[in-house]
C-alpha cells in the first residue's frame, strides 16, 4: 500500500509538471503569435507550376495579383479575394519583373531569355506589343508623375531605359549603369533613380534623371546587393546584401551610411510599409525579417517571421494590408502564394 501511495504521488506530481510545461508552451506560442507583425492568413495553391518564382505586381481595382513563374515560363493571375488562380499567361521566356500600370490598364512583363518586354491588356490579357531590350530585362517601375515605365536590363552594357505607356515605345535617354542593375527605385518627387549594381563592385548608384550623372555609394565589406526599397519622405534607402546578409540604410541626400543590421539571407525582395514605418526583408533561408524605423536614424529588428526555405520574392499590397510571398513547388506540394496580414 505504501509503495502504491508513493507511485500515485509521483505520477500526480509528474502530471502536474507536464501540465504546467504544456500551459507555459501554449502561452508562449500565443504570445509569439500575438507579437508577430505578420500573421499567416491563407495559403493559395498555384497548381501546375514548377521551378523558380520571381517578382510580383498587382491590379488593386480587380484585386488581382500577378506572379512571375520564371521556371514555368508563365505569369500566374490570382484573384486574392477568391484565393485561387484565375488565368495563366503562357509562352513567356523566363519572366522576371511584371508591372501593372493602372492608368493605362496595361500589364508589362520583362523576359530574361529573349530580352523582350511583352505588353498585355490589363482586362483580357491579350498581347498588345513586344518591345526589344537586349540582355536580361528584369525589374520595372512606374513613375506616375512623368507617366513613364522604367526597365532595368543589360549586363556589361547595363542601364535603365524608359517606355512611354501611351505608345509602348522606348523613349528618352538611357541611364547607363556599370553592370546589370538589380532592384532600383525611382523618386516620385525628387530627381534621382537609385540602383543596386553588384557587378560594379557592390555599390548603390545614384543617377540624376536630368543629366544621367552617376554617383557611387559603396557598401563596404558587403557583397550581393540585390533587393532595394525606398522611404522617400525621410530620404532613406534600404539596400539588402547577401554576403553578409544585411540591411544597409543610406541617407539619399548625402549618400552616407546611417546603419546596418543583420537580415534574412538570400533576399530578393524588400518592401517599405509607409503607414507603420516598417521594412520587410524576404529571405530564402526561411524567414522574413521585419525592421521598425523608430526615426530616420534609428532602426531595430522586431521579428523574424517564419516562412519557408526557398521563399525570396513577394509583394506588399498596402491598400489591403496584405503581404504575399511566393512558395516554390516542392515534392508533391504545388507552388503556392502565402498571404500574411500586417499587424499594428
Amino acid at each position: 500500500m505504501k509503495r502504491l501511495f508513493v507511485f500515485s504521488f509521483v505520477a500526480l506530481a509528474t502530471l502536474c509538471v507536464l501540465t504546467m510545461r504544456s500551459t507555459k508552451t501554449a502561452v508562449a506560442q500565443t504570445q509569439t503569435r500575438e507579437f508577430l507583425p505578420l500573421q499567416l492568413e491563407e495559403q493559395i495553391p498555384v497548381p501546375g507550376v514548377a521551378g523558380r518564382l520571381d517578382h510580383f505586381t498587382a491590379d488593386a481595382k480587380r484585386r488581382r495579383l500577378f506572379v512571375s513563374a520564371l521556371g514555368n515560363n508563365t505569369l500566374e493571375v490570382i484573384d486574392v479575394f477568391a484565393g485561387r488562380v484565375v488565368h495563366s499567361i503562357k509562352g513567356l521566356a523566363q519572366p522576371q519583373g511584371p508591372l501593372y500600370v493602372p492608368g493605362f490598364d496595361k500589364l508589362y512583363v520583362a523576359n530574361a531569355e529573349d530580352g523582350k518586354v511583352r505588353v498585355y491588356d490589363g482586362a483580357t490579357y491579350t498581347l498588345h506589343k513586344t518591345i526589344d531590350f537586349g540582355k536580361d530585362p528584369d525589374n520595372m517601375r512606374y513613375d506616375e508623375v512623368s507617366k513613364t515605365v522604367f526597365v532595368g536590363f543589360g549586363e556589361d552594357d547595363g542601364g535603365i531605359a524608359k517606355i512611354d505607356p501611351k505608345t509602348d515605345e522606348r523613349t528618352g535617354q538611357l541611364y547607363k549603369t556599370e553592370g546589370h542593375p538589380e532592384s532600383f527605385q525611382v523618386e516620385a518627387s525628387g530627381g534621382h533613380i537609385y540602383a543596386n549594381v553588384p557587378d560594379a563592385g557592390n555599390v548603390v548608384e545614384s543617377i540624376d534623371r536630368k543629366t544621367g550623372a552617376v554617383t557611387k555609394w559603396p557598401l563596404k565589406g558587403l557583397r550581393g546587393n540585390y533587393a532595394m526599397a525606398l522611404n522617400e519622405q525621410d530620404h532613406r534607402l534600404f539596400s539588402i546584401t547577401r554576403k553578409t546578409p544585411m540591411m544597409v540604410v543610406l541617407n539619399t541626400e548625402t549618400g552616407n551610411e546611417v546603419t546596418r543590421l543583420r537580415a534574412a539571407g538570400e533576399c530578393d525582395d524588400v518592401f517599405f510599409d509607409a503607414s507603420r514605418k516598417r521594412i520587410y526583408v524576404i529571405g530564402a533561408e526561411g524567414f522574413i525579417s521585419v525592421f521598425q524605423e523608430n526615426d530616420p536614424d534609428h532602426y531595430e529588428l522586431i521579428a523574424n517571421v517564419p516562412s519557408g526555405i526557398g521563399i525570396r520574392t513577394g509583394y506588399f499590397f498596402a491598400r489591403r494590408d496584405r503581404f504575399y510571398v511566393g512558395v516554390p513547388a516542392k515534392g508533391s506540394e504545388p507552388a503556392q502564394v502565402w498571404t500574411y496580414e500586417a499587424e499594428d
